[in-house]
């Protein structure tokens, strides 16, 4: 390991995303199988979101799990093996439980197992996690409760995201999106009235001018797994022809939710908010984060943090934020998809991106354990493409070690105002 990754493992982070809810991350009943389940290793056996022409009854990460034993393991551990997804959580589990470190086999399951089922019935694991992935800070999406307070639920070192899907999606007080958030329930939930669609805009300005007390630091637009992420200008009296509608057309509801969309951009401008935008794989036929442009040449004054590296579209996110000053990116994800696309990406996002500012990073977990083997992977592969921009002469140790800082922590500091 060369000086500058062992100086880079040795970072603190601020962890700017990921999925830490109270009913997986304070549950007692966590046990080995589950970690995989809950985990992205889980993505290798079911995907977790329908597809338009899908249905289902419930999110597979929340549903009951088969008893654990080696049969139930071993689809993801032999038959899934060369996925990075399950490679990352191996690499976790086996350094926070040393029996696991050489790997899950068919005569150390039980024992890790019991250990597993042991850690999570222990009230500080995860925060010990945490601590020893060098964690200060965790910027959750709590997409089962969009506006829960973090500090009440998991403690001081913790913000959140503000999901808005539901909120695009609530034109009748029925509507709900692919988490079965209802917007309607929850503004009402905070006191807000939806009786007409006037008091629902207001409700929405009241919920975002509130956020940063309740330790809210964004809005996060997950609609790529509801709809095509194209935004058209829509005026308030088309969108205000949906409400109440109980199957508007297709295209009704497009118009509703792209007057939402532009709504919450205002929003964040005002208020001094951030907007994530997810990209990439989900509906991908409507994820190119090209279909984003429009939107945001309309909303110059509204800072887009655009995340995933839009695999498998992350040059044309790059040409984007070279063009877009209003552009950040957060590298979550990609690096547990694909590690050596991830650092072509990270190479070529160096050379494009205007300056150091511009570049973040989280977990994007449900499990501490993923999460901590999420950060040293990142860790890893910024170190090895890093310390090789130094020994080709690109720049040197000192800037190399700078710019790692700020992308492990300074930058998301800097960006969510924390």
């Amino acid at each position: 390991m060369s000086d500058l990754e062992e100086f880079i493992a040795q970072l603190p982070v601020c962890d700017v995303h990921e999925h830490h809810i109270p009913e997986l991350i304070h549950s007692s009943k966590v046990d080995l199988l589950k970690l995989f389940q809950q985990s992205y290793a889980g993505w290798t056996q079911e995907r977790p979101y329908p597809l338009p022409s899908e249905t289902r009854d419930v999110d597979p990460m929340l549903s009951d799990s088969p008893a654990t034993n080696w049969d139930s393991l071993k689809p993801y551990i032999e038959e899934s093996g060369s996925s990075m997804f399950v490679r990352n959580l191996l690499q976790g589990i086996g350094e926070l439980y040393p029996i696991a470190r050489d790997g899950i086999t068919k005569s150390n399951w039980q024992e890790l197992d019991q250990q597993v089922r042991s850690n999570h019935q222990t009230p500080d694991w995860r925060n010990t996690v945490l601590r020893r992935a060098k964690i200060e800070h965790v910027i959750t999406d709590p997409y089962s409760n969009p506006l829960l307070d973090p500090v009440e639920t998991f403690g001081k070192n913790y913000s959140s995201v503000v999901r808005m899907n539901a909120f695009a999606l609530g034109w009748h007080p029925q509507s709900r999106d692919h988490n079965e958030n209802n917007a309607h329930e929850l503004l009402e939930g905070q006191g807000l009235s939806t009786n007409t669609f006037e008091q629902y805009l207001e409700s929405l300005e009241t919920l975002v001018k509130s956020m940063r007390g309740k330790n809210q630091v964004a809005i996060k637009n997950a609609l790529a797994y509801d709809r095509f992420l194209h935004f058209d200008p829509t005026s308030r009296d088309q969108a205000k022809a949906i409400w109440g509608q109980a199957s508007p057309s297709a295209e009704g509801q497009k118009a509703f939710g792209d007057f939402i969309v532009d709504h919450f951009c205002d929003l964040c401008a005002q208020y001094e908010l951030p907007m994530q935008v997810h990209l990439g794989t989900a509906i991908i036929r409507g994820s190119n984060p090209m279909n984003l442009a429009p939107l945001i040449e309309r909303h110059p004054k509204t800072r887009f943090l655009l995340m995933h590296l839009a695999y498998p579209w992350s040059r044309e996110l790059l040409g984007m934020a070279f063009v877009y000053r209003n552009i950040w990116l957060d590298l979550t994800w990609a690096a547990l998809l694909s590690p050596s696309h991830f650092k072509l990406a990270l190479n070529e996002a160096l050379e494009v991106l205007p300056d150091d500012s511009r570049m973040m990073f989280g977990g994007d977990n449900w499990h501490v354990e993923e999460t901590f083997g999420t950060i040293n992977t990142f860790k890893s592969l910024i170190g090895e493409v890093l310390q090789a921009k130094v020994v080709a002469g690109y720049f040197p140790f000192d800037h190399a070690s700078r710019l790692a800082s700020r992308i492990l922590k300074d930058n998301a500091v800097d960006f969510f105002g924390l």
